[in-house]
C-alpha cells in the first residue's frame, strides 16, 4: 500500500542545490509529489509511494546535497493524494 509523506526541512535548503537533488532522487526511485521552497526560506517536499522505497529517500534527503546544512527535518504521513509523477514547485 503506498504511503505519503511530508517533509518540512530548515536550515540551509535554498540556493544549494537541494530540490534538483530531492527530485533527481525521487524520480530515481520512481516517488511521485513535488518539492517546493517555502517562503520562510524551509523546503517542504510531499512523497509518495512504498514504504521501504520511501524509507530510503527520507535517508537520502537527511543527507541532502553537498552545500546544504539542515538544522531541522520533520515527517509526517498523511493520506495519498496519488499524485502521477515527481515535480519541483
Amino acid at each position: 500500500m503506498k504511503k505519503h509523506l511530508n517533509i518540512q526541512i530548515s536550515g540551509k535548503v535554498q540556493g544549494v542545490g537541494f530540490r534538483f537533488f530531492v527530485a533527481q532522487e525521487a524520480r530515481s526511485l520512481k516517488i511521485t509529489g513535488f518539492v517546493k521552497n517555502e517562503n520562510n526560506g524551509t523546503l517542504s517536499i510531499e512523497a509518495e509511494a512504498f514504504q521501504e522505497i520511501l524509507s530510503v529517500f527520507e535517508q537520502k534527503c537527511r543527507i541532502g546535497p553537498a552545500r546544504s546544512h539542515i538544522d531541522r527535518f520533520i515527517v509526517s504521513e498523511s493520506e495519498p493524494e496519488n499524485y502521477t509523477y515527481f515535480e519541483i514547485r
